[in-house]
């Protein structure tokens, strides 16, 4: 696969550089999987996870309680996830993955992106078989140790790729949680860099010509600035 740890984290955008923007996805997102697998962390993996995850961006937890606490009623609203594939500019190819209570609303919104920067929505699955869907867990270790360790746990490991002291694993994203639990009761404690399941490219698009990176910045930027977009996944590589 041949990926660097500083391209793959170029290649995935996240919501937003403004802290509402990040506690609001947090929120809606907490809310939606408390509601859906149940309220308490220690029974509700995937929301232990997200809590973990929002802790470690500093979202409040006053932000994270309410979520559980709306939640707790199971009434309120139903968030429904969504995803838009589309070309940017140069040729490169863009993933987009929206949590909406209005599904019109969120497509309209993602469409006005690409359309007003000379770029163009395709139909589901028209990017998206360039992209891996993997598991993805950075931190710093040894890599014969670790998948060693990952080879016992029966984990599907993909590609384990070094950059200076970090380690990036990649492995099946039904494996996330085998692989973590894996790792952890293996070595303890970890400081994960990086802990999500991602749309990783299988291969990068080069944007050189100085107007194609202009509107690839420009589409960057609206499509963090719509309410519904949680995360942002591309190849380009400017």
């Amino acid at each position: 696969m041949g990926r660097s740890f500083e391209n793959r984290k170029s290649a995935m955008a996240k919501t937003s550089n403004m802290k509402a923007k990040l506690y609001s996805g947090y929120g809606k997102e907490i809310y939606m999987t408390a509601k859906s697998g149940g309220i308490d962390p220690n029974a509700n993996l995937s929301l232990k996870h997200l809590v973990d995850r929002a802790k470690k961006e500093q979202v409040p937890a006053h932000v994270i309680d309410k979520a559980i606490d709306k939640a707790k009623g199971g009434s309120g609203e139903d968030y429904h996830p969504t995803q838009y594939e589309g070309y940017g500019p140069g040729g490169c190819m863009v993933i987009v993955d929206c949590l909406t209570d209005n599904v019109n609303r969120s497509i309209g919104d993602v469409r006005n992106c690409f359309t007003k920067n000379k770029c163009k929505l395709g139909a589901p699955g028209s990017v998206s078989h360039s992209f891996d869907r993997l598991a993805v867990l950075t931190f710093i270790g040894d890599e014969e140790a670790v998948l060693e360790a990952l080879i016992m746990g029966d984990v599907d490991v993909k590609e384990i790729e070094v950059s200076g002291e970090h380690l990036s694993v990649y492995a099946a994203d039904t494996d996330y949680f085998k692989a973590k639990k894996t790792l952890t009761d293996e070595f303890g404690e970890i400081d994960f860099e990086e802990d999500s399941i991602l749309y990783v490219p299988q291969t990068s698009a080069e944007v050189t010509d100085p107007l194609d990176i202009e509107n690839f910045e420009k589409l960057m930027a609206m499509l963090n600035d719509v309410d519904d977009v949680q995360k942002i996944y591309h190849n380009a590589e400017l």
